[in-house]
């Protein structure tokens, strides 16, 4: 092939390169054998690590997300079989679970494929003797810039992030998020979405929400004031509206959004023309407002069966016991009564003169 290349080449060609000798390629030939043979076992030991160092990772990065996969899957299977008790409604949202489990899997999972594969390409860097201090503080410093520019959005997901993992509030929670307050539609590692008591929908971003009231954790309170006439018996309004309360713990479905007794806590407020009752009661998360609307009409109907008049309502009607009002045939007084009063004496007609009439004009 060589001798081929050399009878091709034209000595009478300026332009053409001068022929090679057999010595020479020879030559040529060794040195890249020599070479060859003096790196091919690094080439063979740097291609292994490299492979190996992705196999690693990769296996590493498949299992990490399988077992991620595997703990939400079991957190969904508990949610639901707790909802199949008799509890499940009042202990576990099975969709506001689902969504933990789901946003917090999603945050594993991508933190664990990039703390991997970003150490897997660190070290194949490295295995090339490439000088990582120069990229690794390019890096930083790229970071810091994009963390200025984005510190809005890692605020709002940071926020997110921890909301989701300290379970401060779900789907189906009423809560009360300062800028908005509704009950909770979606609950996103950036942004937070409330249904609003209008049926409006709210998009609250989460680095927004400096305090937030959740009103659907733990237990609601249903309080009732009561405003009667000042003239009613205490005691009989304690016994009435006591009864009032007991009634409604036996009735169903009430007995069950009702956590504790009715409990008549005293007088809150004492007024010339009236005087305020308070009651109180332990309810269900979120029928704290349905609690105390029946709780009202039970005890307006309770009120209206036992006489007892209440601030507002239809006049006292007078009995014909009652002694007659001796000045109610008597009229008011009057200014001409008194002969001697201006009012008397302007009305007081003139008396002709009793002379002759003077007939000299």
């Amino acid at each position: 092939m060589l001798w081929s290349a050399a009878k091709a080449v034209d000595p009478t060609d300026p332009a053409s390169p001068p022929p090679v000798s057999f010595d020479e390629a020879a030559r040529h030939a060794n040195e890249a054998a020599g070479w060859v043979e003096q790196n091919w076992a690094t080439w063979l030991s740097t291609g292994l690590r490299i492979l190996l160092i992705l196999a690693v990772a990769v296996v590493l990065r498949h299992l990490v997300r399988r077992a991620l996969t595997k703990l939400i899957e079991r957190m969904n299977r508990s949610a639901q079989a707790v909802q199949g008790s008799a509890l499940g409604g009042l202990l576990v949202n099975a969709e506001r679970r689902r969504q933990r489990s789901e946003a917090i899997g999603s945050v594993l999972r991508s933190v664990a494929s990039f703390l991997i594969l970003g150490t897997a390409g660190l070290m194949v860097l490295g295995a090339f003797n490439v000088n990582l201090a120069p990229l690794l503080a390019s890096a930083g410093v790229a970071g810091v810039a994009i963390g200025f520019g984005a510190r809005n959005l890692v605020t709002d997901f940071l926020s997110g992030v921890f909301m989701i993992l300290e379970d401060q509030y779900g789907v189906g929670d009423s809560v009360d998020a300062g800028v908005a307050s509704g009950e909770v539609i979606e609950v996103g590692l950036r942004v937070t979405k409330l249904r609003g008591d209008n049926g409006e929908i709210w998009y609250v971003r989460n680095g927004e929400i400096k305090r937030i009231g959740n009103l659907s954790q733990g237990w609601s309170t249903a309080t009732v004031d009561v405003t009667v006439h000042p003239g009613e018996d205490l005691d009989t309004v304690r016994e009435v509206i006591a009864e009032a309360g007991e009634t409604l713990s036996r009735t169903e479905p009430w007995n069950e959004a009702l956590w504790g007794p009715v409990e008549v806590l005293g007088l809150t407020e004492v007024l010339l023309d009236s005087m305020t009752i308070r009651t109180s009661a332990k309810t269900m998360p979120g029928k704290s407002l349905s609690v105390e609307r029946e709780l009202r009409w039970r005890i307006k109907r309770a009120f209206d069966k036992a006489g007892i008049r209440i601030v507002g309502g239809l006049p006292v009607a007078v009995t014909d016991d009652a002694p007659a009002d001796p000045t109610a045939a008597m009229s008011a007084p009057s200014a001409f009564a008194n002969t001697s009063s201006p009012q008397s004496v302007a009305a007081t007609p003139l008396t002709p003169p009793t002379g002759p009439p003077n007939l000299s004009k």
